[in-house]
């Protein structure tokens, strides 16, 4: 799969990144003119706002990473970061806060979502209780440098996080652009957009106002990253990652005339999933969903449910789409599927397996191919059948095309599989099989 495309730059900047950008126009171009308290308001709204979204949609890592994000902001705003000079309890505070926040984002990011369970909450909640204290006896401990009162100012002013908080704050951010476009998930892209919003907060420390923005931007990425999450998850398929059947019966209502509909069928999917378990099933299903995703022509491929697929083709006809498929149906046929060698729970275990050793030891060349052969089996074939229609004025609606696709698809069943039919026209050709393809 391909690592950057125009899904992965849109799940990546939208909508974390869009909303980071809109901020900082807003603040650097004059244009938003609320005051401290508005702006300090909207912040802790979009922090409680984000916190309750979480709760209710069991997103614990999303909490936590809005947790860390307050804990920070009251840590540098309570010990006077906005006045930080070198030596005070607000500059401990932070360096504290750009050192702990990036690394706790990307613990946050590598951390498996359990929801609120306590096991899955006590060790991270346990980790910022930690560090909350240890920040907090630092700060009480830290003295203030002997400044004349004349150059108060100058050194708050001049006053920069060091090198290595930059250095920290860089780092947690590959991490996380690694992990969005690898990943693509909307929580992935709104730590790195919370982070990079974090950042700018610190950069602008001297600016109240502008920091408080940053801050309230922070928060509020993470917050619209749930919202994001409930949108995949209610319209794309978490299994194999393309649109699911509800995006598909919305894009069938935005679609009109001329137009062709596909509908693909994995051969004897349930004889994989009875002679190789439901693993090899799911891995199955990803690698048809790969090629279907990469479908040329136009096409926009969906998951209708289980070993079923539906291809869009707007303003195509039979004719334009019927060698894209065919491309398609010889890429799949292509592709090899290899599995994983038997399982170790096989190999006897006690005395037989003792003496199995020794039989081992004592055939060596028999031991290699055996355990060549357990560790690279045969690899599978996969197959599919399309059925392909189009929109005519007998068929104008695409419940009807769609049916007629349907129906080409049994017939592709019906002759053999493996094969491409249209729903006006058998398209009969020979080709050599190999054994064993359905």
């Amino acid at each position: 799969m391909r690592t950057w495309s125009k899904t992965t730059l849109k799940s990546l900047t939208v909508p974390g990144g869009i909303l980071l950008l809109g901020v900082a126009v807003l603040m650097h171009s004059g244009w938003l003119t609320l005051a401290l308290p508005a702006l300090s308001f909207l912040y802790y709204c979009a922090l409680a706002g984000g916190m309750l979204l979480a709760w209710r949609f069991h997103s614990s890592r999303t909490f936590f990473a809005l947790l860390v994000l307050f804990l920070a902001q009251q840590a540098t705003g309570y010990f006077g970061a906005e006045r930080a000079a070198l030596g005070t309890p607000g500059w401990t505070a932070l360096q504290a806060a750009a050192v702990l926040v990036p690394l706790n984002f990307v613990v946050i990011a590598l951390t498996e979502e359990r929801g609120f369970t306590i096991s899955g909450t006590a060790p991270i909640g346990l980790l910022l209780f930690a560090q909350s204290v240890i920040v907090t006896v630092l700060c009480r401990a830290a003295e203030p440098a002997p400044v004349l009162p004349s150059r108060t100012h100058h050194i708050a002013a001049t006053a920069s996080l060091p090198d290595y908080a930059w250095a920290m704050l860089a780092t947690a951010g590959m991490v996380l652009l690694l992990r969005s476009v690898l990943i693509r998930k909307p929580v992935d892209a709104a730590l790195l957009w919370s982070l990079a919003a974090f950042s700018l907060a610190l950069r602008f420390l001297g600016s109240v106002r502008i920091s408080t923005a940053y801050w309230g931007a922070a928060a509020c990425v993470l917050a619209v990253s749930i919202i994001e999450n409930s949108y995949l998850l209610a319209y794309h398929d978490e299994l194999t990652t393309l649109p699911s059947r509800r995006a598909f019966n919305d894009a069938l209502l935005r679609l009109q005339a001329p137009y062709s509909i596909a509908v693909a069928d994995i051969d004897h999917f349930k004889r994989f999933n009875d002679t190789y378990g439901h693993d090899i099933g799911d891995q199955v299903l990803r690698l048809v969903a790969g090629h279907l995703a990469r479908v040329t022509g136009g096409g926009h491929a969906y998951r209708c449910g289980g070993e079923e697929f539906a291809i869009l083709f707007p303003g195509q006809t039979v004719p334009e789409v019927v060698d894209h498929l065919e491309q398609l149906r010889a890429k799949v046929e292509r592709s090899e599927f290899h599995r994983r060698g038997q399982d170790r729970r096989q190999v006897p275990r006690g005395p037989d397996r003792r003496n199995l050793r020794i039989r081992r030891r004592t055939r060596t060349g028999d031991a290699i191919r055996q355990l060549a052969q357990e560790k690279s089996p045969a690899p599978l074939s996969v197959t599919i059948s399309i059925g392909v229609a189009a929109s005519t004025a007998e068929k104008p609606l695409p419940d009807l095309v769609l049916q007629a696709a349907d129906k080409a698809l049994y017939r592709a069943k019906a002759n053999g599989r493996n094969r491409v039919e249209t729903a006006s026209v058998t398209r009969r050709r020979t080709r050599e099989k190999a054994a064993g393809i359905a």
